[in-house]
């Protein structure tokens, strides 16, 4: 967490013909956000796709799954506008509401000669799956849900 922006900038550094891209949650990318400075600065374009629900949501799916849904210190309450926020640093900002609007989001960032930032609203109460439990082996991984493989 707080590593994806610093470490696509690193990779885009070193590989400076590909397209790189940091999925990041909203609360890894408040850790690093500045790094949209050095971004623009030094003109090493990446794409950055955030996935927004307004929740620290790694922590928030352990509380949710382990822990019978006792929230706790996982709510980032008000984040920014990150398609603004990027604005504001002189990158290109999208956001997306809907799923129709990922695919010409990514492809505008992948055509896009400066740093992207797409800002992915995301349902605070979805999961990430499978999921592995702590200290559980590989035959104990919590697989998707039946309703996810459904037509």
């Amino acid at each position: 967490m707080g590593f994806g922006l610093p470490a696509a900038i690193g990779a885009k550094v070193a590989k400076p013909d590909h397209w790189v891209v940091d999925v990041d949650g909203d609360g890894s990318f408040l850790m690093t956000e500045q790094e949209l400075a050095t971004s623009i600065t030094e003109d090493i374009p990446v794409t950055v796709i955030i996935l927004n629900d307004q929740a620290l949501g790694m922590v928030r799916q352990w509380q949710n799954l382990f822990f019978e849904q006792r929230y706790a210190v996982t709510d980032l309450g008000m984040v920014p506008d990150f398609a603004k926020l990027a604005e504001a640093f002189g990158a290109k900002g999208i956001r997306v509401e809907r799923v129709s609007e990922l695919g010409p989001a990514i492809k505008e960032a992948k055509n896009s000669d400066v740093t992207t930032v797409i800002d992915v609203q995301v349902d605070r109460n979805e999961n990430i799956y499978p999921h592995m439990p702590a200290g559980a082996s590989l035959d104990e991984l919590i697989p998707c849900p039946s309703w996810m493989s459904e037509g």
